[in-house]
C-alpha cells in the first residue's frame, strides 16, 4: 500500500511507521518527514496531496491541545486544540478523501482521555470525543468503498516522563503495541470505530 503518515516524528508516529513500515509510507510534519504539512492551514494539506497523489491510507498522528486549569483557560487557549488536532486532522480526512483510491482508509488519533477526562484535560477530552463523534458519522457517507477509523491510544510508556502527572493511575501502554491498532485500521476491515488501546 501507498500511505500518507502524518506526525511521523513523534514517538507514537514513530512506532506507528515501524509497524507499517512493510508498505510505502510518505511520512509527512511540521519540520521533519519526507513532505513538510501545517495541518492548521487548508491550504497547506492541499499542497501536501497535490506531491503525494492517490494513496490507499492516510493516518494522522498529529495534533496539539491546550492542558491547563479550566480556572485560567481563555477561549483562544481552547482553540488550540480545536483549530489543531480537531480541525486539523478533520480537515485531513476532508480534502484526502478525494485522493484515496478505492477502498482505502483514513485513521485518525484521539486518546484515552476522550473517555477518561483528567485534571487540565478539558480541551483534549472535547477534541478527542468530536474526533469520534466526526469518524462515526463520516464513514456512513464515504465513497467508494473507503473507511475511516479513530485510534484512541492510553498515555505511552515512553512519554511518562512528561505526562505522569497528568495520569496518576493510569497504566501506561508501550508506543508499538499502540501502532498496532493503526495496521488494524489500515489493513483490516473496521470502519467508523474508536480502536482503544488502553
Amino acid at each position: 500500500m501507498k500511505i500518507l503518515l502524518v506526525g511521523a516524528s513523534g514517538t507514537l508516529g514513530r512506532a506507528i511507521h515501524q509497524a507499517l513500515s512493510h508498505h510505502d509510507v510518505i511520512t509527512a510534519g511540521r519540520a521533519s518527514g519526507d513532505l513538510r504539512v501545517d495541518i492548521t492551514d487548508s491550504d497547506s494539506i492541499a499542497r501536501l496531496f497535490e506531491q503525494t497523489g492517490r494513496l490507499d491510507a492516510i493516518v494522522s498522528a498529529a495534533g496539539e491541545t491546550h492542558f491547563g486549569p479550566l480556572t485560567e483557560t481563555t477561549a483562544a487557549d481552547f482553540r488550540i486544540g480545536l483549530e489543531n488536532k480537531l480541525l486539523g486532522q478533520i480537515n485531513l480526512a476532508l480534502t484526502g478523501q478525494h485522493y484515496l483510491n478505492d477502498g482505502g482508509s483514513i485513521t485518525l488519533t484521539s486518546g484515552i482521555v476522550g473517555a477518561q477526562p483528567i485534571r487540565h484535560g478539558s480541551n483534549t477530552t472535547t477534541v478527542n470525543r468530536a474526533l469520534e463523534g466526526f469518524a462515526a458519522a463520516a464513514a456512513l457517507e464515504l465513497a467508494r468503498g473507503q473507511r475511516i477509523n479513530v485510534v484512541s491510544p492510553n498515555v505511552l510508556q515512553e512519554s511518562m516522563a512528561a505526562y505522569a502527572p497528568y495520569f496518576p493511575g493510569f497504566e501506561a501502554v508501550p508506543a508499538a503495541r499502540a501502532a498496532l491498532a493503526y495496521v488494524r485500521s489500515v489493513e483490516g476491515i473496521a470502519n467508523g470505530q474508536t480502536l482503544a488501546v488502553w
